[in-house]
């Protein structure tokens, strides 16, 4: 029996004898006959704590007619089981090929014991503490069987707002350790009723360790509390609220991860009114739909992305809006070609669009389409975490939210939607969500345990543990007080489940980065090295981690700003990584930043420095009537608070101001995202002749199609040529620096591979030249992926000093 592929990647079959030598697969198969009686003990690692495997071991144990015993550790699962060497290989295959749905096999340990003499039954025994060294548990959508109990008038779970069973509901938002138990959960205050616990202690039942189970005898409840957190007397809360949100209110709603603010989406008032109040006037917001039916009149859906959709951790799945989407949602993702959808997943969610849908008997509806739609955004004023807890919804929500749905399960660890679009050739995560973070990547080498902090824009944090890189889910940005506590706890929070002490930390190059600060602290407090990566060899050392590329590649880095080694600002960069080493190959040709960061905030300023490289600096006050445009052009001519950027997001930016796409931005990336919604609409031209630059440095010049642009009518035009030329541009620019370096690999990463049209058109471009492109796959290409390359980097550096 040799090495065989797990449940969700890479597995390994490692086997010893009774004196602990390892042994081949062929010596220990070779040494037995089928019908002799053997005792194995298997010790399985991976994803294998709150999925439900135990009651599946113990069911194919008893199956078999094997005899031991199965028990949780800090591990993972260990178990001991003796019967006929063929039944216990059926064992060993069912482990790999038919564990529950939630599982992840990563490694299956086998060592020969001596037989027992007249073992008998298969028993699960109580888990063990220890070092820590199994997955975390992730969250996941209400399952089919829950759903059908949930509307079933004689089940005693009906309409129960937390109905959960080992194959869905919270599981790391709710976590306090491991083992995954529910004295480790925030359920432990929660006593269980009998018939509760005559199902948690049942081998057999589907409920059987289902640590968050409950009902409404003895679980947790909902409440529902007014604009200034009185409590309000409702028979049925989930009805009073669909009464409000059918009224046009704004309720925020505590979920699996944290709160929503949840409105009636075809109710353009309340939409606008909630734009007001959250003090978001143009980011789009994310619609939750009871079914993927529900909205085919407002977006097109691919079977990748109904798969996405349906997936057990409901992320958010940017679709292509129909042309009728914008005239039935006012608001909801104005500007944009794609519009943010997500699947119900928690109990309440289901139970509102049974209110909204008349209370309907049986089960059918769930699958009919059905007009209600939510808007459904998480609920954070401004740049600030996620809200998680009831009384800190009550103080910092106050003004936004007319009610809240609360409830007194408290949660752990806040967990934000995942975000993802899936185009021609890949998937691309944007944000790393309730349901896929922290699941572990494994990297093709072990180390000490580092811990990287990320960046201050998107943050997420990094824990190794030996060869795997837990990446958290999604921070945000650390501009205030509440967001670096957020940070602060969601590194405490990593280190204590995964039961790992830091013996080296990586933060970005940055010297004023918040979480550089931390990083220096927390070296110098445990005497630990501290390693300082660049912003742009972060990214593409994300991908190669997650990639498995060991061996140099070309990176083609395209994002907003990162600090350069140099001290300047970098942003648009051709790399050759290998390792903890990078070498900068080219760079985009540097636009000057009138203005600093300010000029991000207003692509205008963008579009008026690109007339200044032109030479047509006396265009600036003629063609953008904004208060500042003298002073800007004097600021362009005079090089005074105008520091030169190679910035990919800045260049976004110029085109969208030249075009009048979008002058002034009020979100990250809004000109680029409006720029790529009018390319995909005008089609896919040829890029524009001579529309870039070749320079004897190794960098590339944009200026050609930006002179192009300041002249071009047809905004989508301009739009989709603009996208043409600058994948034409950088292909052409890789081309090179394969020639120069006899490298055919490249690594594509950064905010601005966001875009799919500039992601698909330099895949196609890199496929025709013969060189192997690799982008994102499990972490996002935007900052929230930085922590991933900022861990790889400094393993390669830590044990290159060792």
């Amino acid at each position: 029996m040799g090495p065989r592929s797990g449940i969700g990647g890479r597995c390994d079959w490692r086997v010893t004898g009774a004196m602990g030598n390892e042994l081949g697969p062929v010596q220990w198969h070779d040494a037995h006959n089928g019908d002799a009686i053997v005792r194995w003990q298997l010790r399985v690692r991976g994803r294998v704590q709150g999925v439900g495997f135990r009651p599946f071991v113990y069911r194919c144990a008893t199956g078999l007619s094997l005899a031991g015993w199965i028990r949780n550790d800090a591990s993972g699962v260990v178990m001991e089981v003796q019967g006929p060497l063929r039944s216990l290989g059926r064992l060993v295959n069912a482990l790999y090929d038919e564990a529950p749905p939630l599982a992840r096999v990563e490694q299956i340990e086998m060592q020969e014991q001596e037989v027992a003499v007249d073992a008998r039954g298969f028993a699960i025994r109580p888990s063990e503490g220890g070092h820590i060294n199994t997955a975390i548990p992730l969250d996941a959508a209400t399952c089919d069987e829950c759903l059908t109990e949930l509307f079933d008038p004689g089940n005693r779970r009906y309409l129960y707002p937390f109905i959960n069973c080992a194959q869905c509901g919270p599981r790391y938002s709710i976590m306090t350790g491991m083992p995954y138990d529910r004295d480790n959960t925030v359920m432990t205050r929660f006593s269980l009723c009998a018939a509760c616990r005559a199902e948690y202690e049942e081998p057999t039942d589907r409920r059987f360790h289902a640590e968050p189970v409950a009902c409404a005898a003895c679980g947790p409840r909902l409440a529902l509390r007014d604009a200034d957190g009185r409590e309000e007397a409702a028979e049925d809360v989930v009805a009073a609220a669909w009464s409000l949100i059918r009224d046009g209110a704004i309720v925020a709603v505590k979920g699996i991860g944290g709160f929503h603010l949840m409105c009636d989406a075809r109710n353009a008032a309340t939409v606008a009114a909630l734009r007001r109040r959250k003090g978001r006037m143009d980011k789009p917001f994310a619609l939750l739909a009871l079914n993927a039916a529900s909205f085919a009149g407002i977006a097109r859906v691919s079977d990748s992305e109904q798969a996405l959709l349906q997936g057990v951790d409901r992320p958010i799945v940017l679709l292509r809006k129909t042309a009728d989407c914008d005239g039935h949602l006012a608001d909801v993702a104005h500007g944009l070609d794609r519009i943010g959808v997500m699947l119900a997943y928690a109990p309440i969610h289901y139970l509102l669009f049974y209110q909204a849908a008349g209370c309907p008997s049986a089960t059918q509806w769930l699958r009919e389409p059905h007009e209600t739609l939510f808007v459904c955004t998480s609920a954070n004023p401004g740049s600030e975490p996620l809200v998680s807890g009831n009384e800190e919804a009550m103080r910092r929500l106050a003004g936004v939210a007319d009610a809240f749905v609360i409830h007194d399960r408290a949660i752990m660890a806040r967990c934000d939607d995942g975000v993802v679009r899936a185009d021609v050739r890949d998937t691309a995560w944007i944000r790393r969500g309730r349901g896929q973070a922290p699941s572990p990547i494994r990297l093709a080498r072990s180390g000490p345990s580092v811990l990287a902090v990320g960046g201050m824009l998107k943050n997420t944090i990094c824990m190794t543990r030996h060869d795997e890189a837990f990446v958290s889910p999604h921070v945000g940005d650390l501009h205030n007080r509440l967001a670096y506590q957020a940070f602060e706890d969601s590194i405490a929070s990593l280190t204590a489940l995964l039961g790992v002490h830091p013996q080296c930390v990586a933060h970005d190059l940055h010297p004023d980065y918040q979480s550089t600060h931390y990083a220096e602290r927390l070296a110098a407090q445990r005497a630990i090295p501290c390693i300082a990566v660049q912003h742009h060899h972060a990214h593409i050392a994300a991908v190669m981690a997650e990639r498995g590329l060991s061996a140099p590649a070309l990176g083609i880095a395209l994002d907003g700003v990162g600090y350069g080694s140099d001290g300047t600002i970098w942003g648009g960069e051709l790399l050759c990584v290998q390792g903890a080493h990078f070498t900068r190959l080219g760079r985009l040709a540097p636009l000057p930043l009138p203005g600093g960061d300010r000029a991000a905030r207003e692509p205008w300023r963008m579009a008026a420095s690109a007339l200044h490289l032109l030479g047509r600096g006396d265009e600036i006050t003629r063609r953008f009537p904004e208060p500042a445009a003298a002073v800007v052009t004097r600021m362009l001519e005079r090089r005074i608070n105008a520091p030169l950027s190679s910035s990919a997001g800045r260049l976004f930016d110029a085109a969208a101001g030249l075009l009048g796409v979008c002058a002034h931005a009020s979100y990250e990336g809004q000109a680029a995202m409006m720029l790529e919604g009018l390319a995909a609409g005008f089609g896919a031209p040829g890029p524009l002749h001579d529309g870039y630059v070749l320079l004897a440095d190794g960098g590339i010049s944009f200026l050609p199609v930006l002179d192009f642009l300041r002249t071009c009518k047809d905004e989508a035009a301009g739009a989709a040529i603009f996208h043409a030329t600058l994948a034409a541009g950088i292909a052409a620019w890789v081309a090179c620096a394969v020639d120069r370096t006899g490298i055919r690999r490249v690594v594509l990463s950064g905010g601005c591979l966001a875009n799919g049209i500039l992601r698909e058109s330099l895949y196609a471009a890199f496929d025709a030249q013969g060189v192997s492109a690799y982008g994102p796959v499990h972490v996002p290409p935007n900052d929230g992926g930085l922590s991933l390359g900022q861990a790889w980097v400094a393993l390669h550096a830590v044990q290159e000093e060792a």
